[in-house]
């Protein structure tokens, strides 16, 4: 596994809420260098240092994924996860009664 690797990407709702799986360091980097001007905060600033303290070797990949997911989440940007949808899903095709 290369460096930059996540062990476990972060799934991320983009666009019109379309999950997009952050898997490394770079992807993690390059998805925060796009975010607009107008919305970065100090979560944003504290993930982008992070993810380029990592791509220099200076922290581990996993603790900017930390500090990415941290990001993500207060932007309301996490993907729910899939098996919660699947059991919803699942619960609603079973039940009649379930509109």
């Amino acid at each position: 596994m290369k460096p930059d690797m996540f062990r476990q990407p972060v799934t991320i709702l983009v666009g019109l809420g379309f999950p997009a799986e952050i898997r490394s360091v770079m992807d993690a980097y390059r998805h925060l260098a796009d975010w607009p001007a107008s919305n970065r905060d100090t979560a944003h600033s504290i993930a982008l240092k992070a993810c380029g303290a990592a791509l220099r070797g200076e922290i581990e990949a996993e603790t900017a994924r930390g500090l990415f997911a941290a990001f993500a989440d207060k932007h309301d940007l996490l993907a729910p996860e899939t098996d919660v949808i699947v059991t919803s899903r699942r619960r609603h095709d079973k039940d009649p009664h379930v509109r």
